[in-house]
């Protein structure tokens, strides 16, 4: 069964730093583009960031040049350095992926459960 778990949330002050992560595992086949959505409370949920299988990023213009989107294609991972942290970004992120698990033969969209990020003036 595939999964997407993310980790590395927690608690940052304004102009912190934090660095997300998702594992994708499972009997995973093939992972495509990836991307990191947050959601605030009372707001929906927006992608901030994507990536795809060959690197190519694209950001919201609200996180371009503190946000940055990478991979790790061998290990499966997906990672969002952010920086410059600003009270609007606190927020539960969410990993989403396009997986084509095995024995399937086409791609299906995953979501992890999210991770909150809080961020403290």
């Amino acid at each position: 069964q595939v999964q997407l778990v993310e980790s590395g949330g927690g608690l940052v002050q304004t102009g912190g730093s934090l660095r997300l992560s998702c594992a994708a595992s499972g009997t995973s086949l093939g992972v495509d583009a990836m991307a990191w959505y947050r959601q605030a409370p009372g707001k929906v949920r927006e992608s901030v960031a994507t990536i795809t299988s060959h690197g190519i990023t694209r950001y919201i213009e609200s996180v371009e040049g503190r946000f940055t989107i990478s991979r790790d294609n061998a290990k499966n991972t997906l990672y969002l350095q952010i920086n410059s942290m600003k009270p609007e970004d606190a927020a539960v992120y969410y990993c989403y992926a396009m997986i084509r698990p095995r024995n399937s033969p086409s791609y299906s969209p995953y979501w992890g459960k999210g991770t909150q990020v809080t961020v403290s003036s």
